[in-house]
């Protein structure tokens, strides 16, 4: 299985801010860090509030910082929600897709067993769990010499 960058994006994300002492982040800033596209990083942002994950505050003295506690945040229901479902493989579409395979394939449950077996091992991590000293020191880097 492979993440889209949006969802990579989105648990980089999740992760400087709860490995940060700060208690928000610029779109800017966070951008500036994760060293990626801050228009991209803008939608992440927006999926993650939608979700409860972040919480979002426009304008001056503005930013962006977890909405609940790094301990309540579970690593397989964040990717769910980044990933909206996109189907794993082609009979997974909502309209079933173009596979001639569809109606008499033994694969597509194994396969929907394996992509439910993914998400719960993933639940049982918090982003709590992900933090290390490692995570925090470059997260306390300055941004101009990040």
């Amino acid at each position: 299985m492979r993440l889209t960058s949006f969802s990579d994006f989105g648990l980089r994300a999740l992760l400087v801010l709860a490995g940060s002492e700060r208690e928000t982040w610029s779109s800017v800033e966070l951008a500036t860090k994760l060293d990626i596209s801050r228009d991209h990083l803008i939608k992440v942002l927006q999926r993650l509030a939608a979700g409860g994950y972040v919480q979002t505050t426009r304008g001056a003295g503005g930013g962006v910082r977890l909405a609940r506690r790094a301990t309540a945040i579970r690593i397989g229901e964040v990717l769910q929600w980044l990933e909206d479902d996109a189907p794993l493989t082609e009979c997974f579409r909502d309209d079933g897709g173009q596979c001639l395979l569809t109606g008499f394939c033994a694969l597509r449950p194994k396969l929907e067993r394996a992509r439910r077996a993914f998400y719960a091992a993933l639940n049982e991590t918090t982003l709590a769990d992900c933090l290390n000293p490692a995570l925090r020191k470059f997260v306390a880097v300055p941004l101009s010499t990040a």
